[in-house]
């Protein structure tokens, strides 16, 4: 991703980012707050290049300074000034959440090919196996056509083989909200299919042990 770009930064500017981590550390809120302004743009910047996403680039910051409020001993000013430290936070949060979504991602198209998979295909009937793999691409488009985060948790949850609990581990979400977006995804491929779906017969999106 390139080395962090260092402000260019006066004296005076480097004793103020000093005083207003001092007065994070004495437990003053709106030294947080003030921080935030002095370093929101370069820090948004370069967040930015490295995510190429507006949002994902503020939950890194937003991420940063709440570690900076909980951690502000963490500085050590004999290995640089307060802005390459923080800039260098900012960098290394970004390249962890790129990561994070590359994960996401993989998991995902993983989990949406062994649905497309899962319909029985050993036939030697032509007429057989054409019908498993039309029923295979109706569920394939009905998934697809889910909110993203009901998506992601029936298809980790029924055909990536994960517990409700490892699926709200996964993706960092309250075990109870998974289990909503679960039966609300249900209700709406019932809706679009008129049958269930394959592999989640007998087992209910309220069961926290599901597969």
């Amino acid at each position: 991703m390139g080395l962090v770009t260092r402000p260019a930064r006066s004296t005076e500017d480097g004793a103020a980012d000093l005083e207003l981590l001092r007065r994070v550390a004495a437990g003053d809120r709106g030294a947080v707050d003030d921080l935030y302004q002095r370093f929101r743009r370069p820090a948004f910047a370069l967040a930015r290049r490295v995510l190429a996403d507006d949002v994902l680039a503020e939950d890194v910051l937003q991420d940063v300074f709440l570690g900076i409020w909980r951690d502000p001993g963490a500085f050590d000013g004999t290995r640089g000034s307060v802005a390459s430290w923080l800039l260098t936070m900012v960098h290394h949060k970004a390249v962890d959440a790129v990561r994070r979504e590359e994960s996401h991602r993989r998991r995902t198209a993983r989990a949406e090919d062994d649905l497309a998979l899962s319909a029985p295909v050993q036939t030697s009937d032509v007429e057989d196996d054409a019908w498993e793999r039309m029923e295979a691409g109706r569920v394939r488009s009905a998934l697809r056509a889910l909110p993203e985060p009901q998506r992601e948790a029936l298809t980790l949850a029924y055909y990536g083989g994960y517990t409700q609990r490892e699926v709200a581990a996964l993706t960092g979400t309250p075990l109870g909200t998974v289990k909503t977006r679960m039966l609300a995804g249900m209700r709406r491929l019932k809706d679009t299919l008129g049958t269930g779906v394959p592999g989640a017969a007998g087992v209910t999106p309220f069961d926290g042990t599901a597969r």
